[in-house]
């Protein structure tokens, strides 16, 4: 085996290395955008044959709305408003000045890439699988745009997911670390609920948004973080 791929070990150490470039955190984060993706994509083919997921989501989506309950709705709405396209972007916009005057401008980076970049991503998606939003008799709510994937789940994963890392990545004690990443999962969830919860979308949706805003991220982070890792590397040798 060694003999006939002579190089394969380096190949093999240098995707596993720490210390390099395009070494452990890039194969790290092409493993998790690929899983994301292989996962958005059986969702994608449930939602458009109607089977498995794609079979479940009328279904619950009728159920969940006969039991809705108007002590729990105004909350609903708050959370589904808040995270509109432009409350996320508001939100990043305030991280993104504080990674300034902090001069975290490879994390300020990441944030360009993944919010703004991650919606219209977003926005195209949909218009590729152009789903229909749920119908029912009495909605809560009436959108007009496409559904598939869904757009605020996937903005919450794409902000909520990028402090999360930032924390992960940060000093901090291990406790605070799982702290900011189950904070992040909650939130994001939250937000996926409210949009089933009000009618605007299947299951699927929310589900497949998710997997779409783990893949993006791991693009984004990954390619920042090999950036800087690259440019550090380049001016330790530069001062050798």
């Amino acid at each position: 085996m060694k003999d006939s791929f002579p190089r394969l070990p380096h190949f093999l150490a240098t995707r596993f290395s720490r210390a390099d470039a395009f070494g452990l955190y890039l194969t790290a984060g092409v493993a998790v955008m690929l899983l994301a993706a292989w996962v958005f994509g059986l969702i994608a083919s449930d939602m458009a044959a109607q089977t498995g997921l794609g079979a479940l989501d009328a279904p619950l989506a009728q159920w969940l709305h006969a039991r809705l309950h108007s002590r729990w709705t105004p909350f609903m709405l708050f959370i589904t408003h808040w995270h509109q396209p432009a409350g996320v972007l508001a939100m990043a916009a305030l991280v993104g000045a504080w990674f300034y005057r902090q001069g975290l401008r490879y994390w300020l980076l990441a944030l360009l890439l993944s919010v703004p970049g991650g919606m219209i991503l977003n926005v195209l998606i949909k218009y590729i699988f152009r789903r229909a939003r749920p119908s029912f008799d009495d909605p809560l709510i009436t959108l007009a745009t496409y559904s598939f994937p869904s757009g605020h789940t996937a903005g919450a994963t794409f902000f909520y997911g990028l402090l999360a890392a930032v924390a992960v990545c940060s000093s901090m004690h291990w406790s605070a670390r799982a702290a900011a990443v189950a904070g992040a999962a909650a939130m994001v969830a939250l937000v996926a609920f409210s949009r089933i919860y009000l009618g605007a979308h299947y299951l699927s949706d929310v589900l497949a948004a998710l997997a779409e805003g783990c893949a993006w991220l791991a693009i984004c982070i990954t390619a920042v973080s090999a950036l800087r890792r690259r440019n550090a590397i380049r001016n330790k040798q530069q001062g050798e």
